[in-house]
């Protein structure tokens, strides 16, 4: 039986390759049928708008033939998750192999509770939205070394930070870039009911606050009550040496963290305007604080990846020069390539990623899908209570196929704000929702562009004789995205039905 089992789990590159081959059919036989939906398309600058009609692109012809010859290599090399994990494994590099990480972790897994620390990761994941991506390159990576210090299962932690990260997504207490982003397209539509309509910062802090601490909680109990006893065992092949920390592990710690805290320092010094010499890294041009670190064009967004890596190189060196674990430039280069051995794996991994994503988006699909889906809104016939879930379930589907939060939020609010207008529903109730419901999804679908790296990392540390599936990956997830989405339906229900406000100046009705 066991050996049937091996035999039919299919490995993740075949399991890409299928993908990536039924995008590709697919797309030929929604051509074939005209499969098509039109939406009114808001300019955001005049906020007109315009009737657009989209349709699915086919693949399988020699137009499509020659955009998958022509684009696959530049699309991998500008795929953001491997330019962003490569630079970060750099830093994570030197700070584990000068015995940073261990020290500092195994300091942390030794006066922690389990799930203290499981909540504090799941906590810091859903927080780093603020950094858009980042989070994904960083926590996982860093948290499968945190469990191994801990002795612990460093699948469980992986998949953990994964649910985390993925309803960080769509949660935020503060406002963040793409919440900012979203936000113009709410308002563009808003203006076309009530000219005068505006929205603050804070809009949505009260209910994204509850939502953050309750999904917190849940994750952190799912995690240790359920996934806990379901993924695949661990077991340590070297025998537990408890660290003792002496004079070397002590001063690398003090050298470390010092050299650490006055570079955060002269970073912090410059993002903070009105003090002398000081908000040179923001971007002016920009409304929202937020906006002026994190928008398209700031010093942040295009050099965030960057700070952090040489942050982490900053951590790990100043810790080996204290420890003495690294003696000469020779053993700092050495440890620069530590976390980049045995990568190739990844790298295939994320290369077969980068096909799917960009083949799917070529195709249209998820927009076609979309705009489809913002239709059953745009009949008028639903409003109160079902208008809420109705909105919730189809930016659910939606999310699935059109990752992107902005791009879908495009689509949809065009119809959407109208109609919580027209019903007497606040723009700002209907952004909530849509968020709400990005987080039930979006760690589901292998569309994601990080979820290579979840895949490659559950992958890493697998000791099973089976390889690692993609739809396993997935259905560790399945129990998260299920619970988060009707505990977070839930609360945008309760609030409805409460009428008190979501933040500040924002509320559920007009």
């Amino acid at each position: 039986m066991n050996k049937l089992k091996e035999k039919m789990t299919l490995n993740p590159v075949m399991t890409f390759l299928i993908l990536i081959l039924a995008t590709i059919l697919l797309s030929g036989f929604l051509n074939l049928i005209g499969f098509e939906a039109t939406y009114n398309k808001i300019n955001l600058t005049t906020e007109e708008y315009t009737v657009t009609s989209e349709s699915v692109e086919s693949l399988m012809n020699l137009s499509g033939i020659k955009y998958i010859y022509t684009s696959t290599v530049s699309n991998f090399t500008s795929f953001t998750p491997l330019s962003m994990l490569l630079v970060i494994l750099i830093g994570i590099g030197i700070m584990e192999k000068s015995g940073f990480l261990k020290t500092t972790f195994t300091i942390l897994t030794k006066f922690c509770k389990k799930n203290t620390i499981t909540f504090g990761l799941v906590l810091i994941s859903i927080f780093l939205s603020l950094a858009g991506d980042l989070g994904y390159v960083i926590m996982i990576p860093l948290t499968a070394l945190l469990y191994i210090y801990g002795r612990r299962n460093p699948l469980l932690g992986i998949v953990t930070v994964y649910a985390a990260l993925t309803c960080g997504s769509g949660l935020s207490v503060f406002l963040t870039a793409m919440d900012s982003e979203m936000m113009r397209y709410t308002l563009a539509n808003a203006h076309s009911i009530d000219s005068g309509y505006a929205l603050g910062t804070f809009a949505f802090i009260f209910i994204m606050l509850i939502s953050v601490l309750i999904c917190s909680f849940v994750i952190t109990f799912i995690s240790e009550k359920i996934t806990s006893q379901k993924i695949e065992k661990y077991e340590f092949k070297d025998e537990k040496k408890e660290l003792r920390l002496g004079k070397r592990e002590y001063r690398g710690l003090i050298f470390s963290l010092s050299a650490g805290t006055l570079y955060l320092l002269i970073f912090i010094y410059n993002i903070i305007p009105g003090l002398p010499f000081s908000g040179n890294l923001l971007d002016y041009s920009q409304k929202f604080y937020i906006d002026k670190l994190f928008s398209y064009d700031s010093f942040f967004s295009n050099g965030f990846v960057f700070i952090v890596t040489i942050f982490f190189i900053v951590l790990g060196l100043f810790y080996g020069i204290g420890a003495k674990t690294i003696k000469n430039n020779n053993d700092f280069c050495e440890d620069l390539n530590h976390s980049l051995d045995g990568i190739g794996r990844t790298l295939i991994l994320i290369f077969l990623g980068s096909i799917l994503v960009n083949v799917f988006k070529k195709t249209n699909i998820g927009v076609v899908l979309t705009a489809s889906l913002a239709n059953i809104i745009g009949t008028g016939k639903i409003s109160g209570l079902l208008l809420i879930i109705v909105l919730f379930i189809i930016t659910a589907i939606s999310t699935f196929f059109l990752t992107g939060p902005s791009n879908r939020w495009a689509i949809l609010s065009s119809t959407v704000i109208p109609a919580f207008m027209n019903n007497g529903l606040t723009p700002e109730f209907a952004q909530v929702i849509a968020r709400f419901a990005e987080c039930m999804t979006i760690g589901l679908t292998p569309l994601l562009a990080y979820f290579t790296i979840y895949l490659a990392y559950l992958e890493k540390y697998n000791q099973d004789d089976r390889p690692i599936s993609l739809f396993r990956t997935l259905r560790h997830q399945l129990i998260y995205g299920v619970c988060i989405g009707l505990i977070l339906l839930a609360i945008a229900i309760g609030w409805y039905l409460i009428g008190i406000p979501i933040g500040i100046g924002g509320a559920v009705t007009i």
